[in-house]
């Protein structure tokens, strides 16, 4: 209670999509990677939560982002009821096979749920490289 939401939509979405008005702030950008670089720029912290193609892209971006040292917020997968089960025996797979260095796959953190998530996300633990 008491928080504040922010959207960030790009301009073509809010013919297609609904750009939700009920919001603290809207964002109306011109592209995709605006989108993806004014979210960056005013977040503390990434939690993908399930969805779909462009969940996965903003997630891998700034997973990314973060490999590279673009950004050292911390990043997470709320894997809520298992959903994304098979796209973390996807990324082990890829430390096992030689194409993700270990310390890469550390630098998110998965729960199932929130409360867990944001205890993995925010320890002091919690990795900060940009090997891999």
């Amino acid at each position: 209670m008491g928080g504040s939401v922010v959207g960030v939509i790009p301009r073509a979405l809010t013919l297609s999509e609904v750009a939700h008005q009920g919001l603290t702030e809207l964002h109306v950008v011109e592209t995709m990677h605006e989108r993806k670089a004014l979210m960056e720029k005013m977040s503390d912290a990434f939690i993908a939560l399930p969805g779909g193609f462009g969940t996965m892209d903003e997630f891998c971006e700034m997973l990314s982002w973060r490999q590279l040292s673009i950004h050292h917020k911390p990043v997470g997968l709320l894997n809520h009821r298992g959903y994304y089960d098979a796209l973390l025996a996807l990324f082990d797979s890829m430390v096992r096979t030689g194409f993700v260095d270990p310390q890469t796959r550390r630098l998110f953190v998965d729960a199932p749920a929130i409360e867990e998530l944001l205890e993995k996300m925010f320890a002091s633990s919690h990795p900060s490289t940009n090997s891999g």
